[in-house]
């Protein structure tokens, strides 16, 4: 299934629901402007009044300095974000050993089949965690539809996967590089793994590549990453502005606010008609998915190195509104289904104000006490 690349950029942008973003660099004496708006009543009203505290009352921004900065930032890229596309190449890595090994006889089925399946669910956790960076060699040329072409709201991959698969039975890494985003990545790799009971020859080529380019180009966004953090996070320029906050925090917000609306609200038809579908729908592992994010803002918001410079100005308060939140949505979280669409309609209304909550934190009370802005987001609706 070849589609001109031009047209498949255009495809993919209109069905992942691009974010915008255009962050304003913050003011020299970093005193944050709060969202003076009033607060939508939409359900979350039992788990927003921390959050919704700050609207009432100035929130004066620390003073941190450009060496502590630039020391959070070099954190940020040789603890977090770095080690989180490592895992993600070396998982891949993992799925394509692993098909080459039981894919040398076709048809493939029974513990084979489902090994396949149980590490194809460690290499979508460890993407999912490693989506939390909203910028960078990921986004700046849409290789991350590339990885994760979500949502897919017009069943594009299931067609897409099976039509490529017919036409080139003995598909090579090369030639799948060629394709569309629509039939590559994690996506591409769930639907011929799970849509079937067994693999046959043709199934397996795509498997053997799909997971091979899958590899060379998260290993290209590592490497990207190991040259050039300094400059992706604007490590050495935390003496003149505060760009990398900006990035950092903004790419943890908007990694909330799409979740929260393309991964559960929209798919659960929860505050409208049901749209698209949940991540990992059809292994059915759509809390594992969610789980891996949250897991994902659980490790960075409780970050040690960031609790410290909140604790060095006894913003002691929003750290720990913050990791009880997290956890409070981790344990509701465990208590639900792996797939979230058999789910309680209760609870997951309340997973889903758990997260808006969450939102509020960051938007309302930790970025504006770092002294940065939120910037515009097209899924801004808490």
């Amino acid at each position: 299934m070849k589609i001109n690349p031009a047209l498949a950029m255009a495809l993919s942008a209109l069905s992942a629901g691009l974010l915008i973003s255009c962050v304003k660099p913050a003011d020299e004496n970093k005193t944050a402007e709060v969202d003076s708006q009033a607060v939508a009543q939409d359900g979350a009203a039992s788990n927003s009044t921390a959050a919704d505290s700050a609207n009432d009352e100035q929130i004066v921004a620390i003073d941190i300095s450009a060496e502590t900065e630039k020391t959070y930032l070099t954190h940020v890229a040789e603890d977090i974000v770095i080690p989180a596309y490592a895992d993600a190449a070396k998982q891949s890595g993992l799925l394509h050993d692993l098909a080459q090994k039981h894919c040398q006889q076709a048809p493939v089925s029974g513990d084979e089949l489902q090994a396949l399946r149980a590490q194809w669910l460690v290499l979508a956790q460890a993407w999912a965690s490693a989506e939390m960076i909203n910028f960078g060699p990921a986004t700046a040329s849409m290789s991350n539809l590339y990885i994760n072409y979500y949502p897919d709201e017009r069943g594009l991959v299931h067609s897409g996967v099976a039509e490529l698969i017919a036409a080139n039975p003995k598909l090579t890494p090369e030639q799948l590089a060629n394709e569309s985003a629509i039939v590559q990545g994690v996506p591409g790799l769930e639907e011929a793994l799970f849509a079937n009971d067994s693999l046959n020859a043709a199934q397996c080529a795509y498997i053997v590549s799909a997971s091979a380019a899958l590899s060379t180009r998260l290993k290209d966004i590592e490497s990207n990453w190991q040259q050039n953090a300094t400059t992706l996070l604007a490590i050495d320029k935390t003496a003149d502005s505060d760009q990398g906050l900006n990035q950092w925090f903004n790419a943890l917000l908007s990694l909330i606010e799409t979740m929260k609306t393309n991964a559960i609200d929209e798919p659960l038809g929860l505050t409208g008609k049901a749209k698209g579908h949940l991540p990992a729908a059809t292994a059915g592992q759509s809390r594992a998915i969610i789980n891996a994010k949250l897991a994902t803002l659980n490790k960075t918001l409780t970050d040690p190195v960031l609790t410290a410079i909140l604790g060095s100005n006894d913003e002691n308060a929003i750290a720990a509104s913050l990791s009880s939140e997290l956890a409070d949505t981790t344990t509701l979280l465990a208590q639900m289904p792996e797939n979230l669409a058999t789910a309680d309609k209760a609870k997951q209304q309340e997973l889903f104000d758990h997260f808006t909550t969450i939102t509020r934190l960051l938007k309302r009370q930790l970025i504006p006490t770092l002294g940065i802005r939120v910037g515009f987001n097209s899924n801004d609706g808490d």
